[in-house]
C-alpha cells in the first residue's frame, strides 16, 4: 500500500471496541477517528483505543479527506442511512450485520454502493476466518456426499443491550446460521437453487415487542430440509450441522466466534468413527479471530482495487439473498405470533 489506510468508526458500542482491537492487532492500518453521540462515552472510547480524533458530527467524519474506510457499527435500522452517506462520499465501507431491517432499505443502500463504485462488505466476520475456508474445502471434496439437511442455531442473552428498532433476534443473531446455510446451499447447488425455498416459522415476542426467539423450517425446492433457531434472551449456544447422504459435518466449537486456535468440526461418515478437522491440523494458521481476518480482507481488497472480497465472505448479491431470507423468516415468525398470540414467557 502506498500509505497506511485510515479507518473511521461510527458508534462506540461493544462491537466498535472489538473492531478497534482487531485493527490494532492486524497492524497494517490505523484508526483516524470515531464518532458518537454521548460526549463522555466518546472520550472514554477514544482514550481506551488511542484514537486521535473524536466527532459528534457523523457527517464530518465520513467526509473527512483523511478517512479511507468507514466502519458502521450503529444499530441495524440506521445502517442504510450511513451506507448511503459513506458511498456518496466515495469511501470504502464495512457495515455490521445485518445490513438492514427490510428489503427497500437494503436495495437503496446497495444501489448507492453500486452507483458510486465503492468497496462494500457486510460484517459477517466469521466468514473471513480460515475456519470457514476449511469448511468450504471439506465440503468441496464430497466427503459427506450430497447435502440433504442443515441445522443451525445461535442463542445469546443480549436482549438488554440491543436497540428495539433493530427488530430483534433474527437480525441480531439469526443472521449467522442463515448466512452459513446460504453459503453451503450456494456452494453445493448453485445460486439459483439456493434462492428457491419456502419458510415456515414460529416466534415469541420479548418485552420490546420484537421477535426474541424463533424457529424456522426452510424447505428448498430440491428437497433439502433445514432447521434454524435463534433466541436473544437466554443462554449461549451456537451450533451448525450439515448432513449429507454419506456422512455429516458438525461444528464442535463456536462457528460464529472463531479464534486463533481451538476451532474444529467433525467429519463423520455414517457408522464410522469421527475425524476431527482443526485449522491447525490441516496447516491453516489462524493469526487471530474473525474480526482480525475481516480487517485483513478489507485491506487486501483495497490494495488490489477490488470492490468486493471473494467467497466465503459475502458479495453484494449474497447480502441481498441473506436479507431476503431474514425478512421472509421474520414475516413468518410475526404471522405465527399473531395466530397464536405468543408473547414473552
Amino acid at each position: 500500500m502506498s500509505r497506511s489506510i485510515k479507518w473511521a468508526i461510527l458508534g462506540t458500542s461493544f462491537i466498535s471496541g472489538v473492531m478497534a482491537d482487531a485493527i490494532k492487532a492486524q497492524g497494517q492500518s490505523t484508526i483516524y477517528g470515531v464518532a458518537g453521540r454521548n460526549i463522555t462515552i466518546l472520550a472514554e472510547f477514544a482514550t481506551q483505543y488511542q484514537i486521535p480524533h473524536q466527532f459528534t458530527d457523523f457527517d464530518a467524519l465520513i467526509n473527512s479527506p483523511e478517512v479511507d474506510v468507514i466502519y458502521i457499527a450503529l444499530p441495524n435500522h440506521l445502517h442504510h442511512e450511513y451506507i448511503i452517506k459513506a458511498a456518496n462520499a466515495g469511501k470504502a465501507i464495512l457495515c455490521e450485520k445485518s445490513l438492514s431491517v427490510d428489503m427497500p432499505k437494503t436495495t437503496e443502500s446497495l444501489d448507492a454502493v453500486s452507483q458510486n463504485k465503492v468497496f462494500f462488505l457486510e460484517g459477517l466476520m466469521y466468514l473471513a476466518h480460515p475456519f470457514m475456508q476449511q469448511l468450504s474445502k471439506t465440503l468441496a471434496t464430497g466427503v459427506i456426499g450430497e447435502v440433504k439437511s442443515i441445522r443451525g442455531q445461535y442463542c445469546a442473552a443480549i436482549s438488554q443491550f440491543v436497540n428495539p428498532a433493530s427488530l430483534g433476534a433474527l437480525f441480531n443473531l439469526g443472521c449467522y446460521p442463515a448466512s452459513l446455510m446460504q453459503l453451503v446451499m450456494q456452494q453445493q447447488f448453485g445460486t439459483e437453487q439456493s434462492q428457491q425455498y419456502q419458510i415456515e416459522a414460529t416466534g415469541r415476542r420479548g418485552q420490546d415487542g420484537n421477535i426474541c426467539e424463533s424457529t424456522a423450517i426452510v424447505s428448498y425446492s430440491n428437497g433439502v430440509q433445514c432447521h434454524l433457531h435463534t433466541a436473544e434472551d437466554y443462554g449461549l449456544h451456537a451450533g451448525f450441522t450439515i448432513l449429507g447422504n454419506l456422512g455429516s459435518i458438525e461444528f464442535t466449537s463456536n462457528p460464529w466466534l472463531p479464534e486463533s486456535q481451538g476451532n474444529h468440526f467433525t467429519v463423520r461418515l455414517y457408522e464410522q468413527e469421527a475425524e476431527v478437522i482443526d485449522v491447525e491440523v490441516v496447516n491453516v494458521e489462524a493469526k487471530g479471530n474473525g474480526f482480525y481476518y475481516q480487517v485483513e480482507a478489507v485491506l487486501n481488497a483495497l490494495d488490489t482495487k477490488q470492490y468486493t472480497v471473494p467467497r466465503p465472505l459475502v458479495q453484494l448479491s449474497d447480502s441481498v439473498d441473506i436479507m431476503q431470507m431474514l425478512t421472509t423468516w421474520h414475516k413468518a415468525a410475526l404471522e405465527s405470533c399473531a395466530a397464536n398470540h405468543t408473547t414473552e414467557r
